[in-house]
């Protein structure tokens, strides 16, 4: 006599969903490829650059401007059809430290001293930062029926946006695959000091797939607010702006916090036809909330007392003037 197997309920819930995956599918990319090449569910196939910093906060107030001048003509080269997102990362130093300080050796005797200076000096950069490592970088992203299709266009906009930031000033360069599997690491392992190890060799060696080098012990989302990677804990929060004003110096502030963080931008360029058009229901909806205003005063009686005050003093002008 055979049973019917049973469903575990750690396995799948009523709408039969499962309740339980694994860190590795818990990170949403199909494939990561060597040239730096990321799809994504849904055809969609991305690339990512690394930029540097220019001295915005330091310039007069003419190079700001222009600066900004620039900002902006660079963001309008990303049309509705090509989204992108500016993701600013910060963390604590590793061992392996990223600041490179080359004082080359010489034939003399002074090569000891050139190394403990160089040691210094690495030291005092860290400190200058708080040993916070900040990174900047864009992602863009465009649909595609296969890599071969998107790779052609990935690059020319590749070179359009590297090209439009040298024109900025900001030095840049493109995140092979290793690359971006190492910062995905990073991500995934805040507080680490395990150093990335993976060579595209050791795939066909190991059987493993790019997410098992990256990916944490665990993942838990169970709670509202935090969340825990591994054995740390973190927080989302999403940033509604409604002020009239926004101040140039908002981003730099946030990043200048001493904390391991990450802030992302997803940016979508609305058509100007759908832009102008939702302008105009912000307009009349602002202009419908206005008479409902004007409505309610009504119904409390500001209106009627308004009256009653102009009535009085025009009785009192023409009780004047009569006197006259």
């Amino acid at each position: 006599m055979s049973k019917s197997p049973k469903k575990s309920k750690s396995l799948t819930r009523a709408d039969n969903r499962p309740a339980t995956i694994s860190a590795q599918q818990t990170i949403p990319y199909v494939r990561m490829l060597p040239d730096g090449i990321c799809q994504l569910p849904g055809g969609v196939y991305t690339k990512t650059l690394e930029y540097e910093d220019i001295n915005y906060s330091v310039a007069s107030a003419e190079d700001q401007t222009a600066i900004f001048g620039g900002w902006s003509s660079w963001l309008n080269y990303f049309d509705s059809s090509l989204p992108f997102q500016l993701s600013f990362v910060n963390r604590r130093s590793r061992n392996a430290n990223r600041y490179k300080v080359n004082i080359p050796a010489q034939e003399d005797d002074f090569n000891s001293i050139r190394g403990e200076y160089v040691e210094m000096l690495k030291g005092q950069i860290a400190k200058s930062n708080n040993g916070i490592e900040r990174y900047k970088y864009i992602t863009f992203g465009l649909p595609a029926e296969g890599v071969a299709e998107a790779r052609p266009r990935l690059g020319r906009v590749e070179a359009d946006v590297m090209g439009n930031l040298k024109r900025l000033g900001v030095q840049s360069c493109p995140l092979d695959g290793r690359d971006r599997l190492a910062v995905l690491h990073g991500q995934m392992h805040p507080g680490g000091r395990e150093p990335f190890r993976f060579a595209w060799k050791d795939i066909p060696k190991t059987g493993m797939g790019t997410k098992d080098y990256i990916a944490p012990d665990s993942f838990d989302f169970r709670q509202s607010r935090t969340f825990r990677v591994g054995q740390m804990w973190g927080a989302a929060s999403y940033l509604q702006i409604m002020a009239s004003e926004l101040s140039d110096k908002l981003l730099a502030e946030i990043l200048e916090l001493d904390a391991e963080l990450t802030v992302t931008m997803h940016i979508q360029t609305v058509d100007q036809l759908k832009a102008i058009k939702t302008i105009k229901g912000k307009i009349s909806d602002i202009g419908r909330m206005k008479a409902e205003e004007q409505k309610r005063a009504v119904r409390a009686g500001y209106h009627s007392r308004c009256n009653s005050g102009c009535c009085l003093l025009s009785l009192r002008a023409d009780h004047r003037v009569h006197k006259l």
